[in-house]
């Protein structure tokens, strides 16, 4: 239940075409505790509740638990989250071993891409697409829970 994880920025819009799936991502946070976050999302017509733990010193490794919820009490908690929800279309984009998982934040958040990658074990060693821009892992303010007080476009 520990979720290992990279974030970088995105360079262009290449990785498109390399894409084998789009989905269109609603997710609001319950609660943003800086000890935890409670996280409610629609993915596609799949429901889903996530709790995630606080992150290690390199922001690289959290506790994450999630669990598959009716889409329709999905919806009903979206209704009940903090601030601003977070909209953003996923592209995944299969290299090698790995999936990366490229987010088009909308909204409040229009103009952010970020691409995440899971991992094994903090120092794995993974091919870098060209499209793969600066490192960000860590960096609180890329954190959704942190875009949704704190949107891209107030910066």
């Amino acid at each position: 239940m520990v979720e290992i994880e990279r974030k970088f920025l995105v360079k262009g819009d290449t990785y498109r075409k390399e894409a084998s799936s789009k989905t269109r991502i609603v997710q609001g946070f319950l609660n943003t505790h800086p000890n935890r976050t409670v996280r409610v999302r629609v993915k596609g017509d799949l429901g889903f509740i996530t709790v995630k733990g606080i992150s290690n010193g390199s922001g690289t490794s959290r506790f994450e638990w999630e669990k598959e919820i009716d889409l329709n009490e999905a919806e009903a908690l979206l209704q009940l989250c903090e601030e601003t929800v977070i909209k953003k279309n996923r592209y995944e984009i299969p290299l090698g071993n790995y999936i990366f998982e490229v987010d088009e934040f909308l909204g409040a958040n229009e103009g952010l891409v970020i691409a995440e990658i899971e991992l094994q074990d903090e120092k794995e060693v993974f091919e870098r697409p060209e499209w793969l821009g600066e490192e960000v892992t860590g960096d609180l303010k890329y954190y959704n829970s942190i875009l949704s007080k704190q949107p891209y476009k107030s910066w």
